[in-house]
């Protein structure tokens, strides 16, 4: 591994419209730019659309440090609007936007094919365009390559087929609290077993679980992290899981312990919930 690894966020890209304005965003979109901001090539696949709304966000992300493999397509560049409660999102997803149109190039299979790792959800399978695209990228990348899923559940965007193809892509997940209960109904498996269950199952290298307010936990070789989440003036929570993954998987392909590598990323999620928005 070198030290500066090459980490892919694949799917959505979109302008999150905020009370205070448009912010950059999309899962994938965030990890690229964290990652960038921990010392690995933030590299992001994608599409935005042929309006003045793409041209701004590929600024952005050029600003933010992200290097793009970023289709210009005719649909429009994707927009959630976002609303805080006490500085927890909810959102309102625009539907058949660029990123539901992700075309299948062979550049953006090469960058696949030299990157030490990738992440994705579920939200840019919600196509069959996209999912068809994305899961041929994943499939054709090489087995040692990490491949983490945050599988990132927004409503009515996930079934328990998806989950399964999803988790097929992957080895390595990230999930949340209200996710882990998600697969327990799914998978028909008692909540405490759920991660038991998919490291065993799906051979994962790591699963990580986030609990909010409460803790984290991180599952690897046979061992178990466990740390608490430290109290912050939280201004809003948009993102913060997107930091979390990006700065563990980070720390994770330079050979750090799993132990520091989880240290690392809680600190950074705790200092993304102290600002508006995704990015710093």
């Amino acid at each position: 591994m070198t030290s500066k690894p090459i980490v892919v966020g694949l799917g959505e890209v979109l302008w999150d419209m905020l009370a205070e304005g448009k912010r950059p965003g999309g899962a994938p979109a965030n990890v690229a730019y964290h990652a960038a901001h921990h010392g690995a090539e933030g590299w992001l696949i994608s599409a935005v659309g042929q309006d003045a709304l793409g041209d701004d966000l590929q600024q952005q992300l050029h600003a933010g440090g992200v290097q793009l493999e970023v289709a210009r397509v005719p649909f429009p560049t994707g927009r959630v609007e976002v609303t805080l409660q006490q500085g927890i999102p909810s959102y309102r997803i625009v539907e058949n936007t660029a990123w539901d149109h992700i075309p299948l190039t062979q550049a953006a299979s090469r960058l696949l094919a030299r990157a030490d790792g990738v992440c994705f959800g579920s939200l840019a399978f919600r196509t069959a365009e996209s999912r068809r695209n994305l899961s041929a990228l994943l499939a054709g990348m090489p087995a040692e390559t990490l491949k983490v899923l945050d599988i990132n559940l927004r409503q009515p965007y996930y079934s328990k087929e998806l989950l399964e193809t999803l988790l097929g892509l992957c080895n390595a997940l990230k999930i949340n609290d209200d996710e882990l209960k998600v697969l327990a109904d799914y998978f028909n498996w008692p909540t405490e077993s759920v991660c038991a269950e998919l490291m065993r199952r799906y051979g994962l290298r790591f699963l990580i679980l986030t609990a909010g307010a409460q803790y984290s936990n991180v599952y690897a070789h046979g061992t178990l992290s466990h740390l608490p989440t430290p109290a912050v003036q939280v201004v809003d929570t948009v993102g913060a899981g997107d930091s979390f993954t990006a700065a563990f998987v980070c720390a994770w392909l330079r050979g750090e312990s799993l132990e520091r590598a989880h240290q690392q990323a809680v600190q950074t999620a705790a200092r993304a919930c102290g600002h508006a928005g995704a990015w710093d």
